[in-house]
């Protein structure tokens, strides 16, 4: 059956092989010359055509020859012969041919990456060098029972740093994958660990925001999921973690404003603001270019060191000095956040409301102001006048969820706590009110609400 096959196969190409000879004789780079450019020409109608009826076991020796004797006859040799590569693996129980099978693989993407200009000239999307190591990687981690963590690693980061966020979504997780066992194994691969992630992090959110298929969408959210996890179970999350990574180093290189600004970001994206070495960072970067990021870091270090003006005088430099609006939101939240701290109710207010004039959907600070009311409700000698300021506490939790559906669940808590504290029908008949009533919240708040 196999010998009729074979028959068939080859009585197919005779008709064609004439013509590609020919072309093999102009083009020696692709096929050789004379009876090799024929043999090539056979090998490739014949493994071709197995291939096609998933017969990798009697592919594999017509293949091989293609791949040996004319490296740049076609790029499907490549993607034929992983194909075929990755099936007999898997359908080999002995250990010892499974590696021989292994090492031919890596050796596929090892010639291909060898040869990879001349293979482009012959495709109309030419591949690139990151994509191949990140396919490779991809079949490594699957197909090789035991793995170099070091050299997966390598190859892997290469492919990352090469196509940045134009990389896979696999390519994305595994990289994380990858760089979680050289953690586990390498305790000073820490803090790379840490950059790692950011930059796989980073890649996938952006790859996200371009993608423009549903499913493409799906999977790097899936990748990007999985890049927090592995980061998140690896143990290195934690603040103690990164200041004892950072602090040492950031006294070193206080002059070095790429360290410092890494640092900086490093840890405002892992909301460890409160340790020294983010504080020594921004205010050593500060110093040398001043930015919103490292004056959101001084704000935060004379917030803990109890200097609250020189605390909202840097912020306010981040404000002025921030391009994005939902950032100068964040930084107004943050002001209004410490003034609150220290009861400054008034001051406070102001800057949530600033706040929201950048980001109007911000619900956190609709709650925040909702809070500040509920903190200081008294503004009147008649108590049930100042339980009336609990309407307004309402008001601006509901406005909260309406604008930002991901706060409603706070939001709607809140809402129960101080709906308890709003006055009585009763105590409000005496005073001449009832429901639907307006009532103006005096004092700092200056508030007009409804009594309901």
């Amino acid at each position: 059956m196999k010998m009729k096959m074979f028959t068939m196969l080859c009585a197919l190409t005779l008709g064609a092989t004439a013509t590609f000879a020919q072309k093999g004789v102009e083009d020696g780079s692709r096929f050789g010359h004379g009876e090799d450019s024929v043999r090539c020409l056979k090998n490739i109608s014949i493994y071709t055509e197995y291939v096609k009826t998933d017969n990798f076991k009697d592919a594999y020796q017509p293949w091989k020859a293609v791949f040996t004797e004319a490296p740049t006859a076609q790029v499907s040799t490549y993607t034929n012969g992983t194909k075929i590569l990755r099936a007999l693996i898997a359908a080999s129980k002995d250990a010892a041919q499974q590696k021989v099978y292994m090492d031919e693989l890596m050796a596929v993407y090892d010639q291909r990456i060898k040869y990879l200009d001349q293979l482009n000239t012959l495709v109309k999307k030419p591949s690139t060098k990151g994509s191949i190591l990140g396919l490779q990687v991809h079949d490594y981690l699957n197909y090789c029972g035991k793995i170099d963590v070091n050299k997966a690693y390598a190859m892997s980061k290469e492919a990352i740093d090469s196509e940045k966020e134009n990389s896979e979504y696999y390519a994305l997780q595994e990289f994380m994958d990858i760089s979680s066992r050289k953690l586990k194994a390498d305790e000073t691969h820490k803090e790379q660990f840490i950059q790692d992630y950011l930059t796989a992090a980073n890649y996938a959110d952006a790859a996200y925001k371009a993608a423009t298929s549903e499913k493409d969408k799906q999977l790097l959210k899936l990748a990007k999921d999985n890049v927090d996890a592995y980061f998140i179970n690896s143990g290195a999350a934690s603040c103690e973690n990164l200041q004892a990574i950072y602090g040492p180093k950031v006294e070193q290189n206080k002059t070095n404003l790429d360290y410092l600004k890494q640092v900086i970001n490093v840890m405002q994206l892992l909301k460890c603001t409160e340790e020294e070495a983010y504080f020594v960072a921004s205010e050593a970067a500060h110093a040398i270019e001043p930015t919103a990021a490292t004056a959101v870091g001084c704000g935060y270090m004379y917030f803990k060191k109890g200097d609250i003006d020189k605390s909202i005088s840097y912020f306010d430099q981040s404000i002025e000095l921030e391009q994005d609006p939902e950032k100068k939101a964040d930084n107004c939240y943050s002001a209004a956040a410490i003034l609150f701290s220290k009861k400054q109710l008034s001051r406070a207010k102001q800057y949530a409301n600033k706040a929201l004039s950048y980001n109007p959907n911000y619900g956190e600070a609709y709650i925040l102001i909702a809070q500040m009311y509920a903190s200081s409700p008294n503004w009147n000698n008649e108590p049930a006048l100042n339980k009336c300021t609990y309407f307004a506490v309402i008001d601006k939790l509901q406005r909260a969820k309406s604008v930002d559906p991901s706060v409603a669940e706070k939001a709607n808590e809140l809402i129960r706590t101080y709906a308890a504290h709003t006055p009585k029908d009763e105590d409000l008949f005496f005073l001449g009110l009832k429901k639907g009533t307006s009532v103006t919240i005096g004092g700092w708040i200056g508030e007009t609400t409804t009594i309901r």
